[in-house]
């Protein structure tokens, strides 16, 4: 699949399956498409839910109203409809387990 110019490797629903593909203009194609406009607060988010997939630490919305980076109530204000769902395929990371 072809995202800002860029051929990537994605699963069958749109996340990117290599970390290492991924940049910033990706993700930001990756957001629009996703009707999320990224904030200073949403990149940083996303910088903390790579860090974690790269430590292996398994992801929830719980661990991300906890993290200190965002709270719960932000973190669906930042990422709306699916916040966990969004925010991995903007981060680039393969859907939480914990998302349906």
């Amino acid at each position: 699949m072809t995202i800002a110019g860029q051929e990537v490797s994605v699963n069958a629903e749109g996340y990117l399956t290599d970390l290492n593909q991924w940049t910033k203009e990706i993700s930001l194609e990756i957001a629009q498409q996703e009707e999320v406009t990224m904030t200073e607060k949403g990149w940083e988010v996303i910088a903390w839910i790579q860090e974690q997939y790269r430590n292996e630490i398994p992801l929830t919305i719980r661990k991300v109203g906890k993290s200190g980076v965002t709270d719960i109530k932000e973190f669906y204000a930042l990422f709306p409809n699916g916040p966990l769902k969004k925010a991995s395929k903007i981060a680039g990371i393969p859907k939480p387990v914990s998302c349906i």
